[in-house]
């Protein structure tokens, strides 16, 4: 059949099937040079004549050539060991890939990135929601993940395929047509300050006092506390140099990194009382480099190694129950409210500004600001 022409607007034909098709020229095969031929369809000539004006103007911000090679799942795995591996830190890495070999790639790695659309993401953060627990559900848990871990993936979707539109493989990121879960705003807990010397005095009792004085004068994290040399101290000047964390790599090894972000890297002043307990562990081990060495091997403990340490202090002096890294919250709540201003503390922290230590810390500046309330109201009161 000849074919049938739009007034000159592209090459459109009706089929046999009485469907109408219209075919454009999307680019040339590096390899071969030949014409990337495709088309469009539609019920009538009109519909062909919007789709094809529409997909020849995709076409021209598209790699075409290369955009049809990919699908989720291989892009993903492109992307991550080109572009994510290589520039993060290793639990990062080691999160992403977790992410991508078992949730997101089972369910729509098999999707072609050029066809993966904001509907499809969505049905897979539901899916994450209500199913992506990997381990069978124990009680009182959900069988899905948390709203956090679902938001993580999202973001590390939306930075794979930013990178897929940078390099003109999909038109535009189809994350930013969804909504991703909110974060479950979970209770702060901290170590009250009445139990402080319960929890200090078993610490000392097992011989490990310097340690948990040091991270509650800090609030350093698992991985940097571990990973601090005696070099790392600096007595003149009572400072700490926060510079490297001991973490693990995809192989569950343990690794030492840079610290979380560029603003981890960080001095951070502490006590005297800090530092002549520092003073006294060294005593203890002289040639060993490592500040708080493993007393069972001499060598760095083991992040997990505190933790279950930790865990352990508080049962033996009959304290409740919080995670490890609550110690690092109880640090910057003591501090807050004792008057150091937010600005230090999110030094101290290691955080990227001060704006998010102010946010996570509200609780500990309300008492602040009653105190700012009640002196304005005083001064007021002067003043009429």
């Amino acid at each position: 059949m000849a074919k049938k022409r739009a007034n000159g607007e592209g090459n459109i034909r009706k089929r046999k099937d009485g469907r109408w098709e219209g075919r454009y020229t999307a680019g040339y095969d590096p390899a071969t040079g030949k014409r990337i031929i495709k088309n469009v369809l539609g019920k009538t000539q009109a519909e062909v004549k919007e789709k094809l004006a529409a997909a020849m103007d995709d076409a021209k911000d598209l790699d075409v050539a290369r955009s049809d090679d990919y699908t989720v799942g291989s892009w993903l795995i492109n992307w991550y060991m080109l572009y994510a591996k290589p520039n993060v830190r290793v639990s990062t890495a080691e999160y992403y890939r977790r992410s991508i070999e078992l949730h997101v790639n089972p369910r729509i790695g098999n999707i072609k990135l050029n066809k993966l659309t904001g509907r499809d993401l969505q049905k897979l953060y539901q899916d994450l929601r209500e199913n992506g627990r990997l381990r069978e559900a124990q009680k009182k848990k959900s069988p899905g993940l948390s709203a956090s871990t679902v938001r993580g993936i999202h973001l590390m979707l939306h930075n794979a395929l930013d990178r897929a539109v940078k390099e003109r493989l999909i038109q535009r990121n189809p994350t930013t047509d969804c909504i991703a879960p909110k974060l479950e705003k979970k209770e702060m807990k901290f170590l009250p300050a009445e139990d402080m010397k319960a929890y200090l005095d078993e610490a000392d009792r097992r011989h490990v006092l310097p340690m948990f004085y040091l991270e509650l004068v800090s609030g350093l994290r698992k991985g940097e506390l571990v990973a601090l040399l005696w070099s790392d101290l600096d007595i003149e000047n009572q400072t700490i140099s926060v510079s490297k964390q001991a973490t693990r790599d995809e192989n569950g090894n343990i690794v030492i990194t840079r610290p979380k972000t560029e603003t981890s890297v960080r001095l951070v002043s502490i006590p005297q009382k800090a530092v002549e307990l520092l003073r006294q562990e060294h005593r203890k081990h002289p040639d060993n480099p490592y500040m708080f060495p493993s007393t069972r091997t001499g060598e760095m403990y083991y992040p997990d190694s505190i933790v279950t340490l930790h865990k352990r202090i508080l049962k033996s002096a009959e304290l409740s129950y919080i995670p490890f890294h609550s110690l690092r919250h109880t640090f910057a709540t003591a501090a807050l409210q004792n008057g150091v201003d937010v600005k230090t503390v999110s030094s101290m922290l290691g955080h990227y500004d001060a704006g998010f230590t102010l946010r996570t810390y509200t609780h500990a500046t309300r008492q602040k600001q009653e105190q700012a309330a009640e002196k304005m109201g005083n001064f007021m009161d002067k003043v009429m």
